[in-house]
């Protein structure tokens, strides 16, 4: 069994077992636990669970996203990944100028509720349809405020300029590679109020040491049956970016989470998860003509002997 699964599915068994019990803001109840670090040596593998499917190519296409600068879910659309969906629906749903069925009651999609699943389903997809084909509707309710790609590309100073994070982290990396401070911020406190989902992964550091590249991550608030194998992964692809551009090899990614948590509707899932045997990891491809982490297109990245536990279906909080 590799390193990086052990650690994943020791989180799961961790926070089954020592978690306590706390409402949160989707009102679907979690199990909780504060503080948990995790380390991923990246040689040994790309870090995908093999004992679920987790599609890569979603993982690929919102970091590619997020690197752009893009906070408009369109381009995530464009490429048939719906995982931020929700949110922008979910303003579109609350604004004054919906006229459709009363969807603000997200709690109530489910199976016991097929009605309303089928309402629900019916809007959204008449929704994503118009992100994709009106410009106009695009701009106003496929943007999700200033989300990620804003923060890392293009964060606000208090004099009216702006500060490329990301750029300016991977010339430090290449021209003072010893340096304490090559990191970014995606936690900007004037801008939280208008995002549609505050920043979950924070802030990242990098680290270099022994022509090796490391990168570690703090997270503030992690669900660990979606969305943690997700950051996993999207971290781990972003650190072997990076290092491509800058001559190196990569070293670990250090996860650290703040508030890591299960949802009580995710249970039943991760006592199947548990009960799987993990695989090899696969073995991450990157198009080598590609110099720069900005040239970067879907086309580019692959994945080799990617053989997972068929995907485990659950609910997304919202």
């Amino acid at each position: 069994m590799s390193t990086s699964e052990q650690a994943y599915l020791q989180l799961l068994r961790d926070v089954l077992q020592k978690g306590v019990r706390k409402e949160d803001r989707t009102g679907t109840g979690t199990i909780s636990t504060f503080g948990y670090q995790m380390r991923f040596p990246l040689s040994e593998g790309f870090p995908l669970l093999t004992t679920k499917r987790v599609p890569f190519k979603l993982v690929a296409s919102e970091l590619l996203w997020f690197i752009k600068g893009d906070t408009n879910i369109r381009y995530l659309l464009q490429h048939k990944n719906n995982i931020w969906n929700e949110w922008a629906f979910k303003r579109w749903v609350e604004s004054d100028a919906y006229s459709g069925p009363d969807m603000t009651n997200f709690g109530l999609r489910s199976q016991t509720d097929m009605a309303f699943a089928a309402q629900y389903d019916e809007q959204m997809e008449s929704f994503k349809e118009r992100v994709l084909t009106d410009d106009e509707f695009a701009a106003k309710y496929g943007e999700l405020g200033d989300v990620y790609g804003k923060q890392w590309r293009d964060w606000t100073t208090a004099q009216g300029g702006t500060i490329d994070q990301l750029k300016d982290v991977i010339a430090a990396i290449k021209s003072n590679p010893d340096s304490r401070r090559l990191i970014v911020s995606a936690w900007n406190p004037e801008d939280v109020p208008s995002m549609a989902l505050p920043p979950c992964h924070t802030m990242f550091q990098f680290y270099v040491s022994e022509g090796k590249l490391s990168c570690q991550l703090y997270q503030r608030s992690g669900d660990i049956f979606l969305g943690i194998p997700f950051n996993i992964a999207s971290y781990a692809l972003l650190t072997h970016l990076i290092a491509h551009e800058c001559g190196l090899e990569v070293g670990d990614f250090v996860h650290t989470l703040g508030d890591a948590h299960i949802y009580s509707n995710h249970m039943e899932q991760i006592e199947i998860q548990l009960t799987r045997e993990p695989r090899p990891l696969p073995k991450l491809l990157l198009n080598t003509d590609k110099q720069s982490v900005f040239d970067f297109e879907m086309e580019d990245l692959s994945l080799e002997a990617y053989d997972p536990h068929p995907a485990i279906k659950a609910p997304v909080a919202v």
